[in-house]
């Protein structure tokens, strides 16, 4: 019975031959399109190059490859295998690992905690999806087109304090990722992304291609690539090192998912590296792509969460081609948010159709409701609920809306959570031999990647989690 039909075979614990009768990506290069468009999101169109901005450009891009390449690349090694060996959902992966080496089945935990983060993430996560394709229409009706600062932030506004549009473009972007989980491995997500991919390189190259006309893309170049030392504080290393994690899609179950689906001739190494560098790749070109407009309008490139959706806006309304160009954008942002989520509800579906014996179709029409519903609270505590703050009586939450409370509780707590499970249960519980059999590498490539996972990337993640929680 295959996924990409009628769901997974029922969980039976087993560990051998557990990719036998469930769907396979047909090729190498369809897991990584998959796992690029899961780690190729929000993050980093939207956050890298306002992260970058605020902590000083080159510098601290110099720090956040260096910590792709020790923790980013390791983690995602050990999130993949993991899948790979247990061949089931994220949960049932590690107890089949589990049951199979003598360990404490608690360890499941791990892929329940990643499920609970993606989970809850895709449920704000759809909001801001929403907002990309209602710029989409925003922007190519020429809405921007000469308006004031103060006019392009109106229209932001505006959109934020209306639920019933929120609502609308919400149940579009949850809508769209449903359509794709439901119909499976093969002809839901490897289909969507062998489209969106390639579509989303096309069209960033587009725009890089029109930021170089701006006459200011040799000083986003010397920006983002010239390290400047004396800009980098202890702050911008830590954040160099948690976005260099969460832009990989780790610790959210994603990777052991996808995983499930490898086929066992496929080098996991390779395939984690190449992820890891092309998901880089496009951060970067986002980068090359919004500072030369930025610069060209005398913004500035640290402008924070706000660049995509007012600081841009208002460039792209005072550029000869403006609309047409900041419409492409947009749509490429609709298509990173849109790969990223069918990445996020496929864990939690995936459990579904393995513990409750359900359908593909019918589970992810359950886990896709439920989520939608929650993004509910998330838009209206943009608008009717803000001055809503459920926790606000414990200091660190003080003020935290249920939008601010689910970014901060996935992000300071769940994802450095299963990112440093993962690594301890990697390091230091499962059977070693499994482990090179699985990795397939070299005797001493293994050993790197063993002592990286056992010491540096705990100790690594372990401080960025201490430091998101003071």
């Amino acid at each position: 019975m295959s996924v990409s039909s009628s769901g997974s075979a029922a969980y039976s614990g087993s560990l051998e031959g557990s990719n036998a009768q469930r769907g396979l990506w047909s090729s190498r290069l369809a897991f990584i399109l998959a796992a690029t468009g899961s780690a190729v999101g929000l993050g980093n169109i939207w956050k890298f190059p306002y992260v970058t901005g605020e902590n000083g450009g080159g510098a601290f891009v110099l720090v956040y490859l260096l910590c792709i390449a020790i923790i980013g690349i390791p983690i995602m090694m050990a999130e993949v295998m993991i899948g790979r060996r247990g061949g089931h959902s994220p949960v049932n992966s590690i107890k089949a690992i589990a049951q199979r080496d003598g360990l404490n089945p608690a360890w499941k935990l791990v892929g329940a905690v990643g499920i609970l983060a993606g989970f809850l993430i895709l449920s704000f996560y759809s909001v801001i999806g929403g907002w990309a394709i209602s710029y989409v229409g925003t922007t190519a009706s020429g809405q921007l087109s000469g308006q004031t600062a103060d006019a392009v932030g109106a229209i932001f506004s505006g959109l934020l304090s209306n639920p019933g549009t929120l609502l609308l473009w919400h149940t579009v972007f949850m809508a769209l990722v449903m359509l794709v989980v439901a119909k499976g491995v093969r002809s839901g997500l490897e289909r969507a992304v062998s489209i969106l991919m390639p579509a989303l390189f096309v069209l960033l190259l587009i725009v890089v291609g029109y930021a170089m006309t701006t006459g200011h893309f040799g000083q986003a170049a010397a920006f983002l690539f010239q390290p400047d030392f004396s800009k980098l504080t202890t702050s911008g290393v830590l954040v160099a090192l948690g976005h260099a994690f969460f832009t990989l899609s780790l610790g959210m179950a994603v990777m052991m998912a996808y995983g499930s689906y490898l086929p066992k001739k496929i080098s996991i190494a390779k395939t984690s590296i190449t992820v890891s560098v092309i998901d880089t790749g496009v951060a970067l070109l986002a980068g090359l792509a919004i500072f030369p407009i930025v610069f060209a309008n005398g913004l500035e490139p640290g402008a924070g969460p706000g660049l995509i959706f007012q600081t841009l806006p208002l460039a792209f309304g005072q550029m000869p081609l403006g609309s047409l160009f900041g419409t492409l954008f947009f749509v490429l942002l609709i298509f990173a948010a849109w790969t990223s989520g069918i990445s996020l509800l496929e864990p939690i579906v995936e459990w579904l159709e393995e513990q409750k014996g359900m359908n593909r179709t019918v589970s992810t029409l359950g886990a896709g409701a439920v989520c939608w519903a929650l993004g509910i609270a998330s838009i209206l505590s943009l608008n009717l609920w803000a001055d809503f703050a459920p926790l606000g009586f414990i200091p660190m939450l003080e003020g935290k809306t249920i939008f601010d409370l689910l970014d901060f509780f996935t992000a300071n707590i769940l994802l450095p959570l299963g990112g440093l499970l993962v690594a301890l249960m990697a390091g230091w519980v499962m059977s070693k031999p499994a482990m090179e059999k699985e990795l397939a590498l070299s005797p001493g490539a293994f050993s790197l990647w063993f002592v990286t996972v056992r010491f540096i990337t705990p100790i690594a993640v372990g401080v960025v989690f201490i430091y998101n929680l003071m």
